[in-house]
């Protein structure tokens, strides 16, 4: 579970976070500017708020080494990814996220 930890920025939050549980350290990306979403919603019955940002790997990034907190991941296209997701929440937030990637493109 990602928390952020005092006086970290999310954003900072985001890229320790994606160290600790992917092992891809923040030389291994770059964050694409203009992109941002956060998701709130209810887990436990507790306020949760998620923030995302996207990113791309650069070509020499090492492969995904994932942390004792997960037993998988895979890269999948959007379709894909909207089934593993599930939930309606991560569903918009994946195609709102492909629509900027394709908007990024045209530029």
């Amino acid at each position: 579970m990602c928390h952020v930890d005092p006086g970290e920025s999310d954003l900072e939050t985001a890229v320790r976070e994606t160290q600790e549980e992917a092992g891809l350290q923040a030389e291994h990306f770059t964050i694409l500017d203009g992109y941002k979403d956060e998701l709130k919603y209810t887990a436990f019955g507790h306020p949760k708020t998620v923030v995302y940002w996207a990113a791309q790997l650069k070509p020499d990034a090492p492969g995904v080494t994932l942390s004792n907190e997960h037993v998988d991941f895979r890269w999948c296209p959007l379709a894909e990814a909207c089934e593993v997701a599930g939930f309606p929440d991560m569903i918009s937030a994946l195609k709102k996220l492909d629509a900027f990637l394709h908007s990024q493109e045209k530029q």
